[in-house]
């Protein structure tokens, strides 16, 4: 499994339009192939941070979805919103349990 954290902080101003933006990437990733499951949240120590968290099947999947036109255009609208570097980690992953 492959899993996927990244941030992004709104520029002044812009929080509700990253918001807007993030929530329909998010949504519109959930029917891709392979997207195991797709989130966005508001980070509770910095109210401007939006933090996702996605886990896809493989990375041939996480390939596609970073090469799909929307993702792309989701990436430069988001960058123009942004207040601060963002950051993103791609983990190659195995559930275990514990007990």
């Amino acid at each position: 499994m492959i899993i996927v954290t990244g941030t992004i902080t709104a520029r002044r101003g812009e929080l509700e339009r990253l918001k807007e933006i993030g929530l329909a990437h998010v949504q519109r990733s959930r029917a891709e192939r392979g997207c195991v499951s797709h989130g966005v949240a508001i980070d509770a120590e910095d109210e401007n941070k939006l933090v996702f968290f996605e886990r896809w099947s493989d990375i041939g999947a996480l390939r596609e979805h970073f090469a799909q036109e929307k993702s792309r255009e989701f990436v430069r609208e988001a960058a123009k919103l942004a207040g601060a570097p963002s950051a993103l980690h791609i983990y190659e992953a195995a559930e275990t349990k514990i007990g």
